[in-house]
C-alpha cells in the first residue's frame, strides 16, 4: 500500500551549504541551494520510510515566526 504524508522541513545556511532538517523524523540532509538541499532530504526520507520496522508519527510539525523587544547595551571602550 503507498500513501502520501507531509513532513516539516527548516532549512539554515552554515558556511556554503544549505541544511535541512525534518524534525518529524528527525532526519538532515544538505546541498549547494535551499532546493536542492529540500530535494536531498525528500530523498533522505524516502529512504527512511523503505524500512518496513519504521514508525512514522501522526503528527505534523510547523514553524512560526515571532518577535522580542530587547534594548542593546553597548560597552564603550574606555582607552
Amino acid at each position: 500500500m503507498e500513501q502520501t504524508q507531509k513532513f516539516s522541513a527548516i532549512v539554515h545556511k552554515e558556511d556554503d551549504w544549505y541544511i535541512s532538517w525534518c524534525p518529524d523524523i528527525d532526519i538532515a540532509s544538505q546541498g549547494k541551494t535551499v532546493e536542492e538541499a529540500v530535494a536531498n532530504l525528500k530523498e533522505a526520507v524516502e529512504l527512511y520510510l523503505e524500512d518496513e520496522d519504521v514508525s512514522v508519527p501522526q503528527t505534523t510539525s510547523f514553524i512560526t515566526t515571532f518577535e522580542v523587544f530587547h534594548t542593546i547595551i553597548s560597552n564603550p571602550v574606555s582607552a
